[in-house]
């Protein structure tokens, strides 16, 4: 059927596309957990409790807490579509070597923040001490604001109606986590999720003019031409006969 030259361009789909090899293996590990939680009381030793980080040096608790989630199945879904949602998308433009550091890096560094809040001596911060930390949310918000710095005006659907800027996108599901976490687990789900923004923040705009900010320019340029190469079918051995000289300029 020949195609009405009148209809937009503009197409909406729903998520990113197949999954990546990295946010397929932390879906997996994510679930096996969950899975886990409700045979073998693991959260009581793989959750993040400052006190058992200090005082007992429980130190892989920063590292796997991230892996653990609340029973309430609410917990883990909207997690594990973040993931899916903007994950994907990063570890295409990154590669999944950086994109797997950085999903790391923000997710412990969230939960050593944490408990370095918890030594603080204040009122607010001394009751975090005894509190069991669980959940991706840490490396989840740095992925919000790394999808929120790199696709700023990219349209999504919010709620399956209306497309709306990448950016405020992110603002509302971030305001949505956020008072989430604040109604179900207290004050220290949010210094968590607030130090997966801080840290992703610092991580990939900590460079001055090479190391960390040449490598994510560089890996951004590599991923435009990689777009631009597929679209004009340009490859490295030169046009398939069969591609027409016009084929995609409009």
């Amino acid at each position: 059927m020949p195609r009405n030259p009148h209809l937009s361009n503009v197409a909406y789909s729903f998520g990113p596309g197949p999954l990546t090899p990295a946010v397929r293996m932390l879906l997996y590990a994510n679930i096996g957990m969950y899975v886990l939680s409700f045979i073998f009381p693991i959260v009581d030793y793989l959750g993040l409790v400052p006190k058992q980080v200090i005082e007992a040096q429980w130190l892989w608790q920063p590292v796997t807490y991230m892996f653990l989630h609340a029973r309430n199945p609410t917990h883990i879904l909207f997690n594990m579509l973040i993931l899916w949602m903007f994950g994907v998308e990063l570890e295409r433009m990154w590669g999944t070597k950086f994109f797997v550091k950085y999903y790391f890096v923000t997710g412990v560094g969230a939960g050593l923040l944490s408990v370095a809040i918890a030594l603080l001596p204040f009122e607010a911060t001394r009751g975090t001490y005894n509190v069991n930390i669980i959940g991706a949310s840490g490396a989840l918000y740095g992925l919000l604001l790394a999808y929120a710095l790199y696709f700023p005006d990219r349209p999504i659907l919010m709620f399956l109606f209306f497309p709306v800027p990448a950016k405020y996108f992110v603002m509302i599901l971030g305001a949505i986590a956020f008072i989430t976490s604040i109604e179900g687990g207290g004050p220290v789900a949010a210094t968590t999720h607030l130090g997966g923004l801080l840290v992703g923040y610092i991580y990939l705009k900590g460079g001055r003019g090479g190391g960390l900010t040449a490598e994510i320019k560089y890996r951004y340029l590599k991923w435009k031409m990689n777009r631009m190469r597929r679209k004009f079918d340009v490859y490295s051995g030169g046009r398939s006969e069969k591609a027409r000289w016009d084929r995609n300029i409009h």
